[in-house]
């Protein structure tokens, strides 16, 4: 159970290595920086230290409310072209909608919560940050049940 943030892409088969042994399913998410059209490349930042605790904190929750055997969480930062790996969630539990479930959570997590900033930047040199979206909360919200959301 990890979590890791770089600069340096990942090899998926590294990541997960050891994972699901023992487990009855392995679900892996990768993450890779999409083609609008009009966007050449992603930048991210983080706080050192800070975004690796928070990662860490919610694999630790999911593994708790899923009952996960395993869990490793790998996020990118830098500057990342159209087509280049951003992130991975692997989650290894006895059962497939265990596993299925936790990466989702992670995933809505991540995408909404995880102490990131994203700079989008287009081909003719412009540059925004990337704004809060409301499908990305709403997604979020599924997994708060009548309580906060985080570890149990």
């Amino acid at each position: 159970m990890a979590a890791r943030v770089q600069s340096e892409p990942f090899d998926p088969a590294l990541v997960t290595a050891g994972l699901g042994d023992g487990a009855g399913a392995l679900v892996t998410f990768v993450g890779i920086v999409r083609d609008d059209g009009d966007l050449s490349a992603l930048e991210i930042e983080h706080y050192p230290g800070m975004t690796e605790a928070a990662l860490a904190d919610y694999g630790q929750g999911a593994a708790a409310r899923f009952g996960l055997t395993g869990w490793r969480v790998v996020h990118r930062y830098g500057r990342m072209a159209v087509g280049e790996q951003i992130m991975m969630v692997a989650t290894a539990a006895r059962h497939r909608r265990a596993a299925f479930d936790a990466a989702d959570y992670l995933m809505d997590w991540l995408k909404s919560r995880a102490p990131f900033w994203k700079r989008e930047i287009r081909r003719d040199g412009s540059a925004a940050w990337v704004a809060a979206r409301d499908e990305d909360e709403a997604s979020l919200a599924r997994w708060q049940a009548g309580r906060p959301l985080g570890p149990p």
